[in-house]
């Protein structure tokens, strides 16, 4: 259980750098924070004073009931507001997309065009990755996923957006999106973006 009293100040701790090597400048920094949608929230920064060096991470301190929440996503449902924490992933099967979690893969409280628009700048980043040597099928395959996006926020095409996560911290806060219970195979299935151990009883 946390104190919250303690929890104003974040603990500081001095380390040494791993980019310029130098010693006791990499300053740690903890706090954990109560985050709406998500709970008890774990925020880690570093930085160091030496070379500039500098990260950060947020890490769920909750595990709910894996969950699965499916929404009929149009014009209408742009605005709907949808908490996405690190270990979830989201689905949009018709338009081919879905983002799993990576090793920096961060939560965030978003609606539903945000979402699309991330996904739509995703692409376009793509795009200009491959540039002039990018595939005609796959460059194709992004401007066909721009335009359906398009016709989303547009009111012209109604899709499903799905969205699990194993440890249950996410969620679609909409009264018309529903939620499953997954089953622990279901969820061993689903990526995290981190090592999870599983105990046994021996």
């Amino acid at each position: 259980m946390f104190d919250e009293n303690n929890l104003k100040e974040p603990e500081v701790m001095l380390s040494d750098c791993p980019v310029c090597g130098a010693k006791k400048t990499l300053e740690v920094k903890n706090i954990t924070e109560n985050i709406p949608y998500f709970g008890d929230i774990l925020e880690t920064s570093v930085y160091c004073t030496n070379c500039g060096y500098q990260e950060s991470d947020n890490i769920s301190l909750e595990q709910n009931d894996p969950s699965r929440y499916t929404l009929t996503i149009s014009s209408d449902k742009l605005s709907t507001r949808v908490a996405k924490s690190q270990t979830a992933t989201i689905t949009i099967p018709e338009l081919g997309i879905k983002v799993e979690p990576g090793p920096k893969s961060q939560g965030y409280v978003s609606n539903v065009e945000g979402i699309l628009s991330r996904f739509e700048e995703a692409v376009i980043r793509a795009i200009k990755l491959e540039g002039d040597n990018i595939d005609v099928d796959v460059q194709e395959n992004a401007l066909n996923i721009i335009e359906l996006i398009t016709n989303i926020k547009m009111g012209d095409l109604e899709t499903v957006m799905i969205l699990e996560d194993p440890f249950g911290n996410s969620v679609i806060d909409d009264e018309d999106a529903t939620r499953e219970i997954l089953t622990p195979e279901e969820a061993s299935l689903l990526k995290t973006g981190f090592t999870t151990i599983d105990q046994e009883d021996n």
